[in-house]
């Protein structure tokens, strides 16, 4: 029942129609993406690929309801808004649905993680970066500059105790069986937000099963690469996954 909007970029110079799609589903998750030069989106259109920006139910800029239609829809609702998108881009032509990647980071990561795992059909491969796994150890890891937000968090998110049989339901670590296509997984050791360990433990798990998982870690980043030396090698090694 709700209008969700977004930004489509094609590559130039090329019909849209029958294209390889990036899903991108922006992070926080509660920001939005907006119109403007992206460097990322436009990296991918000049190798030939349609990006898909989604503003997912949560995302700002919308009004108080359509904020608060996320709340507690991690991995539910907030996921089926990516999902119709991806497939609203496949009725109408644009994307060839054998050739669909989703990649994110952050909030973005998440939506990745729970794209491959509720829809393990949709995708042919995914790029999570930074991304959360497990929402109880997301939750359990704040750090402590973040506690003054727990409240608000709980109310948002879910409340680890009231609510775990939906947070179990929807934190991608304990669905790895789900997941059948390859996954390219970038993360910074140093990461306050999306401690080392959301990442460690997908692709530990993924491996137990014979799953093809990349792994890039680099020691000294954070929460996202800062350091220009790890963005060539993040986009390179991205660039060549996607390929």
């Amino acid at each position: 029942g709700l209008t969700i909007h977004g930004y489509l970029t094609v590559p130039p110079g090329v019909d849209s129609e029958n294209l390889p799609l990036v899903l991108h589903p922006h992070g926080g998750p509660w920001l939005r993406d907006s119109w403007g030069f992206n460097p990322e989106v436009q990296f991918l259109a000049n190798r030939g690929v349609a990006v898909l920006q989604v503003n997912f139910r949560g995302s700002t800029g919308y009004g108080k309801a359509f904020w608060k239609a996320s709340f507690g829809q991690w991995g539910l609702a907030m996921q089926d808004d990516l999902t119709d998108a991806v497939r609203w881009a496949v009725d109408q032509g644009i994307a060839d649905p054998t050739r669909v990647a989703i990649y994110g980071g952050s909030y973005g990561g998440y939506a990745t993680l729970a794209g491959i795992t509720k829809e393990p059909e949709l995708f042919a491969c995914a790029v999570s970066y930074v991304g959360v796994s497990n929402i109880f150890t997301w939750l359990e890891a704040f750090p402590p500059y973040w506690e003054a937000l727990r409240a608000r968090i709980y109310e948002m998110v879910g409340d680890p105790d009231r609510d775990a049989e939906r947070l179990e339901a929807t934190s991608p670590i304990f669905h790895v069986d789900r997941i059948r296509c390859p996954l390219l997984v970038a993360q910074g050791a140093n990461d306050p937000r999306v401690r080392k360990g959301e990442s460690d433990r997908i692709v530990a798990a993924l491996r137990d099963r014979g799953v093809d998982v990349e792994y890039l870690v680099k020691e000294n980043e954070g929460h996202g690469f800062s350091n220009e030396e790890n963005r060539f090698d993040f986009y390179a090694e991205m660039e060549a996954f996607l390929a």
